[in-house]
């Protein structure tokens, strides 16, 4: 087989997704998503084979090596089929679409996603990974080629039959509008239970292997036990962060300003030990909200240092010098820097003769105790042949416990491991590190922003403050538009690319409306407000409520859905109810409150049947049943009332309350704002709720005490 750099590249070549172009060298002749594509399968009358991935997808890769490295494999398929390539990350409205498809047929979906459609784009076989021969109970992809091959050939009529009524449900779904029902206290008590129903007390989350972060459902547990009260949902909540945190999914090697920690994608056991080892932009800045609502709610630091820590990891291996963040790293990677074939897992994995040549024997003996390292590995019970006689870094033993089996001071014990850490990480940085890839996300980068964002107020950081700041400038200098008001999805190495899909306006604003919160800069509030509108312009289903995933204006998709799934990340619906609802308040503007009613009211049914599926939205639903407030902050923002303000706020968990940074030029239109800052003299504090404000107040502790005393409540 001819190596990559002897092979002719195909059309991938010419892209910037480092998913297209890890396979710009493969024999198969790939196309990108495009008319040129649509019109060879047109002109030469064959069905076209949609392959979607990401770059740092682990069976992806074994697909591609398996069969897209496979020369009589490509020679079929660029024989009978047109093989395009689509990256979910920068086309998530196609891979919803196909994925609904592929969910629709088999009952279960992942990546690498494999379809088979007309010309049309219409749809009539799929599914996912696909070995070259017959094993794991699938069939095997050259097999399958063929009798596509045959039965496109000798029963076409039927295939194209099969694939116009496919499409047509699709399109048929993508119209319909659900019945509203009303949205009462007892969807989230349903919720909640439903949740209770599927924690796993004995590890923390919820389910079965694989174990996923899930943080939107962690969000909402958070929530409803502020407004109610419950300590079950939120003792849910610290109990799994704990059990993630102790766990292999969590990098234990970090150090401060030099990067490491943060989490991976999932756990592939249920006891967190065993991870998925890509590491996602998205589910690290979930995280890192999670961890600092749970240090605001029990003021311990055990979570505000899990903050700290997946933040350093962003900061220092996923950020661009010039503010952006990358979308993630790879769970592959060689085990040495003169092997050709990587392992799942080999940068983060060890034997214990491996970190007993990088420790003295105290240490050594001290760290495998606490991390639970076997002398033939920890991760027996793992049927990944890779990990024989690895271990997988988890904090089996505390430092309380090590001081008490090996008789040493706990002072001691901690300092010991400060070091062993420090060894190990430079040792471990030696190894080659997995892919990077480093592309740019406007959606991805929104929720970083947000979460630098409330880590700057939560910790009075101006360290995470400037990073949020100079993120928020990139994404508008380089992916927004000013002139037509709209959003670009995707930056990479100076080229910034494909029209902003409803995840980018969704999170950014999210981000935007953060940062203003944290920043007093009215110009991110004023910028949040200018997309939220190009948002509905664009997206908004005005005649049924909810955001389709794709601008309306968008040729490149056939058919648009609405995302409806609060899964690895929020539905840009979900998101949107909240921001909406936060907008609202901090302007005044009723056609936004309007909007978000009519979201929430097109997803009604779908939260009554049990509320699982959209947790972030059950969150979002929360604000107009409880009712929210509004914190107005009058005068300098650099005086010392002003920042013992910010203190308090940032220390307190408030979903129920936004902040209204208030001063005579930003007020024009807000009349109720004018008004409140008319009647203001110095630095002072209003708690506002149903137009109607409390008397100021200018000392921080008199604010704490007005929040604690005007907590909302059920509306009757």
């Amino acid at each position: 087989m001819p190596t990559p750099s002897k092979r002719k590249p195909n059309l991938l070549a010419k892209e910037t997704s480092p998913y297209l172009l890890q396979h710009a060298y493969n024999p198969v002749e790939w196309y990108p998503w495009s008319d040129l594509a649509f019109e060879k399968a047109r002109n030469e009358q064959k069905p076209i084979f949609l392959s979607v991935g990401y770059s740092t997808c682990h069976w992806c890769h074994v697909m591609e090596r398996e069969s897209f490295e496979n020369d009589a494999i490509a020679e079929l398929l660029n024989r009978s089929f047109v093989p395009v390539k689509v990256d979910r990350e920068e086309r998530p409205d196609i891979d919803k679409l196909y994925m609904t498809y592929v969910q629709s047929l088999t009952g279960g979906g992942g990546w690498p996603m494999s379809v088979w459609l007309t010309s049309d784009l219409e749809p009539f076989y799929g599914g996912t990974y696909f070995p070259p021969k017959d094993r794991y109970g699938r069939p095997g992809f050259l097999s399958l080629l063929l009798s596509i091959e045959q039965a496109w050939k000798d029963d076409r009529n039927r295939l194209l039959s099969v694939a116009a009524g496919m499409s047509t449900r699709l399109e048929t779904l993508s119209l319909h509008k659900p019945d509203e029902v009303p949205v009462d206290k007892g969807v989230f008590d349903l919720a909640a239970k439903t949740f209770a129903e599927m924690f796993d007390k004995e590890n923390g989350g919820f389910g079965n292997a694989p174990k996923f972060p899930q943080p939107s459902i962690l969000e909402f547990l958070l929530t409803y036990s502020y407004y109610t009260g419950n300590q079950e949902a939120l003792e849910m909540v610290l109990f799994t962060i704990r059990k993630m945190a102790a766990g292999g999914i969590h990098d234990q090697l970090s150090i401060k300003n030099h990067g490491g920690g943060g989490f991976a994608r999932y756990s592939t056991d249920e006891r967190w030990h065993v991870p998925h080892f890509e590491k996602m932009l998205y589910d690290n800045a979930q995280l890192v909200v999670v961890a600092i609502e749970a240090y605001q709610i029990t003021g311990k630091n055990l979570y505000a240092d899990l903050a700290d820590d997946i933040l350093n990891y962003v900061l220092c291996d996923m950020t661009d010098n010039d503010g952006g963040f990358y979308s993630a790293e790879d769970a592959d990677s060689f085990p040495d820097k003169t092997s050709n074939i990587k392992n799942e897992g080999a940068f983060y994995v060890w034997s214990r003769k491996e970190i007993a040549e990088v420790l003295d024997p105290l240490e050594t003996n001290i760290f495998c105790f606490i991390y639970g390292v076997e002398n033939n590995g920890n991760v027996l019970d793992d049927p990944h042949v890779e990990f024989t006689g690895q271990n997988i870094l988890f904090i089996k033993n505390t430092p309380t416990v090590a001081a008490e089996k090996f008789s040493i001071p706990l002072a001691t014990i901690d300092k010991l491991m400060v070091e062993a850490q420090k060894k190990l990480f430079h040792a471990r940085h030696k190894r080659p590190r997995p892919h990077l890839d480093d592309k740019i996300l406007t959606s991805w980068n929104g929720l970083m922003i947000s979460a630098l964002s409330k880590a700057s107020s939560a910790f009075q950081n101006q360290h995470y403050l400037d990073a949020a700041l100079k993120a928020a400038e990139f994404i508008l200098e380089n992916l927004y538009n000013g002139s037509e008001g709209r959003l670009l999805r995707r930056y990479r190495k100076g080229r910034a690319g494909i029209e902003g899909k409803a995840d980018d306006y969704a999170f950014f604003i999210q981000g935007l409306i953060d940062l203003y919160e944290a920043s007093s800069e009215h110009r991110y509030l004023n910028h949040a407000i200018k997309l939220m509108e190009k948002q509905v312009a664009l997206f908004f289903d005005d005649k049924s409520g909810g955001f389709f995933n794709a601008a309306s204006d968008d040729p490149s998709i056939p058919i648009r859905m609405k995302e409806d799934y609060d899964g690895a990340e929020p539905s840009p619906n979900s998101i949107n109810a909240l921001s909406l609802y936060r907008l609202a308040d901090m302007t005044g503007r009723e056609d936004l409150r309007e909007t978000a009613d009519k979201t929430i009211a097109y997803f009604s049914k779908a939260l009554n049947e049990s509320g699982r599926p959209l947790p972030f939205m059950l969150k979002a639903t929360m604000l107009p049943l409880y009712g929210t407030r509004q914190i107005m902050l009058t005068g300098h923002r650099q005086s010392e009332t002003m920042k013992s303000f910010e203190n308090t706020l940032g220390g307190m968990y408030l979903p129920d309350t936004f902040i209204v940074h208030a001063s005579d030029s930003h007020a024009e239109n807000h009349p109720f704002l004018k008004k409140v800052i008319s009647q203001t003299a110095g630095t002072a504090a209003y708690v506002c709720a149903h137009q109607t404000c409390s008397l100021p107040v200018s000392e921080s502790k008199s604010l704490e005490e007005l929040l604690r005393k005007t907590k909302p409540s059920m509306k009757k």
